[in-house]
């Protein structure tokens, strides 16, 4: 069986295993105070062109979501994501499992824009019942989307100044970030990012990492007693250097870093997937310029190869046609996306 359903089927680099055993007999300070740590948050600081960013790093997407969600909004606030946001159809409600409703706005293809944003926020305060609405009070992005598609620099940037005026904290998970920034039609750099967010988070689990993420804090009126919120929902790790030398082993190298590296192979190897696809003549559901890559397949075809590849099942189109997700990673190699393309 050739796997594709996600990226994250794998366990890690082989960069990071090794230097995970080159440490391991190391004795360091706990919860993330560990010089590892530190240098990977000098790192990351760099790469972002933002010296006075505040870094954490916690154990996954779900609580680095719950976590920076709830440490920004007030009880009687919700966050304005796509209908198709990860928050809203992937995480259990464990947004309003910290008592805060997820707000959906209507998305075709995984993005909002920033006249939805404008919209939705001027609904709620020209409603003369608003006190007794949930307040939109945060905006979350994902970068790549549910969807694989991608924010341009103009997008984000209308959006970031819709939410600057509208006094709306903007909030991006970035736990494809990586492969977002490899895509051949991204415009934005990481400093862009930086600038233009109040926070990020820079995804390690699905681009190469065993596990972890790394959020990024760009507005100090949010740092305040972060670290309290971390502990009490569960992002906080004990021997918190595992993730400091997972981040410093990715990070390391500047523009040509392990991170971006892993990235730009499993886009290179999306794209060939997708221009196969395309040349057979099968349609897509999303346009994808990232590693997901959302095939329309008669049923027939889906079931043949099922058989012999792993792959997510995403959605009925009609009758006789599934849209598939296939999905490549650090660890995806040509030769089973050459045997894939044979296949179909």
């Amino acid at each position: 069986m050739i796997h594709f359903e996600c990226d994250y089927t794998e366990g890690c680099h082989p960069a990071i295993l090794q230097r995970l055993v080159e440490t391991n007999e190391e004795q360091t300070t706990g919860y993330g105070m560990d010089e590892h740590c530190e240098n990977a948050r000098a790192l990351i600081r760099n790469l972002c062109e933002a010296p006075d960013a505040d870094v954490h790093f916690l154990v996954g997407g779900t609580q680095t979501n719950t976590t920076v969600i709830a440490s920004i909004l007030r009880p009687y606030q919700g966050v304005l994501c796509a209908e198709t946001g990860h928050i809203n159809v992937h995480e259990t409600g464990a947004i309003e499992a910290t008592g805060h409703k997820v707000l959906p706005l209507k998305s075709s293809d995984g993005k909002i824009t920033a006249g939805q944003i404008r919209e939705a926020y001027d609904a709620h305060w020209n409603d003369h019942d608003h006190e007794h609405i949930v307040q939109p009070g945060l905006v979350y992005l994902s970068q790549s989307t549910e969807n694989g598609t991608i924010y341009s620099k103009a997008e984000l940037t209308a959006i970031s100044q819709t939410c600057h005026d509208c006094k709306l904290p903007l909030f991006l998970d970035g736990a494809r970030l990586g492969y977002a920034l490899a895509s051949p039609e991204n415009d934005l750099t990481l400093a862009d990012i930086a600038r233009l967010c109040d926070v990020f988070y820079i995804g390690g689990t699905k681009v190469g990492a065993l596990f972890g993420e790394a959020v990024v804090i760009t507005n100090p009126a949010f740092t305040r007693d972060f670290r309290y919120l971390i502990k009490q929902h569960g992002g906080m790790l004990a021997k918190g250097r595992l993730l400091g030398i997972q981040f410093e082993t990715l990070m390391e190298g500047g523009d040509d870093c392990l991170y971006f590296q892993i990235s730009n192979h499993a886009v290179k190897l999306a794209y060939k997937i997708k221009e196969a696809i395309v040349a057979k003549g099968y349609d897509l559901l999303y346009d994808s310029p990232t590693n997901q890559q959302y095939p329309i397949l008669p049923d027939e075809m889906v079931e043949k190869l099922s058989k012999e590849f792993s792959f997510a099942v995403w959605s009925k189109v009609d009758d006789k046609h599934t849209a598939v997700r296939f999905c490549t990673s650090w660890a995806t190699r040509k030769e089973s996306v050459d045997t894939l393309i044979q296949k179909l």
